[in-house]
């Protein structure tokens, strides 16, 4: 599928999806559809296309990595540029402060467990990623059988009890035992913009209704997820490989 080796290219010269798109004249959203294999190219914008990625239009279209010098036969072959990610920006400040305002919002409704809000933090973090190619908290996400679990939240977690910030509470869901997490002090959210904090409103609004079930099956189809090896990090990468379902558009 040429979306799938137009991806490839573009991850190879580490691009963004809206630097591209902008080459091409055309919205992220439409770009997005080329990669997924929802949308074709126009000709005039495979040409665009070829002179981004530094190859012929024939290489384009035939999905072949290019080859330096000419016709003998023994010319080296071009080896393919290493696919480079680009460096997760953490920052812990910002998922303490969302880890609180999470609690503030929806932490007292009964499903909201530890295990849900692993995947509400993950979900916050790589939907930020796939919408605006930048880190929120930027957390590193190891693969578990029961979902993506943020590698920093027990530490963080620990350090928040201590300092007086939450409490962690045994409550019971459907008679299961669960740990809980109250909120013992305000969010400072001048840290955040309006964009960052409408944001996290918006994966709320989707997904704290939902049960820890439910949410492992979402994470769990996810392509991050199903990409990526027990126990490995997530890469961020991989939200570009999404569908539609799991899209969280622009």
């Amino acid at each position: 599928m040429i979306g799938r080796f137009i991806q490839q290219q573009r991850l190879r010269r580490n691009l963004t999806q809206k630097y591209v798109a902008a080459k091409l004249g055309i919205s992220r959203s439409t770009y997005k559809r080329i990669e997924y294999g929802k949308r074709e190219l126009t000709l005039n914008e495979a040409e665009k296309l070829a002179l981004v990625f530094e190859m012929s239009l024939e290489n384009l279209l035939e999905r072949e990595e290019p080859r330096v010098g000419a016709g003998d036969g023994n010319e080296p072959v071009e080896q393919p540029v290493e696919v480079q990610i680009r460096i997760t920006e953490k920052s812990l400040d910002k998922f303490r402060q969302i880890l609180l305002y999470v609690l503030t919002k929806v932490g007292a409704k009964p499903a909201v467990g530890e295990s849900v809000l692993h995947k509400l933090l993950y979900f916050i973090d790589f939907d930020y990623y796939e919408k605006y190619e930048d880190n929120l908290m930027g957390l590193t996400y190891i693969k578990g059988y029961h979902g993506p679990v943020p590698a920093e939240f027990a530490p963080v977690i620990k350090e928040m009890q201590e300092q007086g910030e939450i409490e962690a509470v045994q409550s019971a869901h459907f008679r299961y035992p669960h740990k809980k997490y109250l909120p013992l002090k305000e969010p400072v959210l001048d840290i955040f913009n309006a964009r960052e904090i409408k944001h996290v409103d918006s994966v709320l609004q989707r997904f704290s209704d939902k049960d820890a079930a439910a949410l492992k099956k979402c994470s769990c189809q996810d392509s991050p997820w199903l990409s990526a090896e027990y126990g490995k990090p997530l890469s961020y990468e991989n939200v570009f490989s999404r569908g539609d379902r799991f899209s969280a558009g622009s």
